[in-house]
């Protein structure tokens, strides 16, 4: 996969893998997010423009060369960690908004391949709803109270071999501001497997506003 020259350059320089938060400068020309996993900290870079409009693909990139994409919040490409998703397709996306204001949970469905072990196709019947902000997040710097919070699991009334992964994922969370009308997704936790499990969140922290 090619990975900008552009970003790597400033993830070298100005946020150098494992780099402490309170001690990086970043430069104002890129996006960045805060990654941690296992109790590493490591910094992405992004110089997608208009990264923050609802259909727009973000991609990301380490100092390592792991890439994530995301798109609205949601992983869409994992490539470069010990356990990769490929391909993925989601269907029936439903916006932010729509699951804010959802009487019931929203479910929807998303397939993947992943890597190691070639499987191809998995397929997660997923159901998504809102949630008290919890109390457990590894948010750094942001009143939890002044997001709005999602909480996103296998559907567990939906068992058939076809409509499920072969590995029981963890919850995936994620968390928005909407203020000023908007939806951005700041803060997510997302496993690629049972054993890989990351935070991320939107850096530096830009909330002001909501102290």
């Amino acid at each position: 996969m090619f990975v900008s020259d552009s970003v790597l350059e400033t993830l070298h320089h100005v946020a150098p893998r494992g780099g402490d938060a309170e001690r990086v400068e970043f430069d104002p020309g890129f996006h960045y997010l805060r990654v941690e996993t296992g109790g590493n900290v490591i910094f992405m870079a992004s110089d997608t423009p208009r990264i923050d409009t609802a259909d727009t693909v973000g991609i990301w990139y380490s100092a390592g060369r792991e890439v994530l994409r995301f798109r609205n919040g949601r992983l869409v490409a994992a490539v470069g960690l010990a356990t990769e998703w490929r391909g993925i397709v989601v269907q029936g996306l439903p916006t932010w908004a729509k699951i804010a204001s959802a009487v019931q949970p929203v479910r929807w469905s998303r397939i993947r391949d992943v890597m190691p072990g070639y499987r191809y196709g998995v397929h997660d019947a997923l159901v998504l709803s809102g949630i008290p902000p919890p109390d457990d997040s590894r948010l750094k710097g942001i009143d939890p109270y002044s997001l709005s919070w999602f909480e996103e699991r296998l559907d567990t009334q939906n068992t058939g071999t076809d409509s499920r992964g072969d590995e029981e994922l963890p919850p995936a969370r994620y968390a928005l501001d909407t203020r000023n009308a908007g939806e951005t997704v700041v803060y997510g936790e997302q496993c690629l497997s049972a054993e890989l499990c990351f935070t991320w969140q939107r850096w530096p922290v830009h909330m002001e506003e909501s102290k």
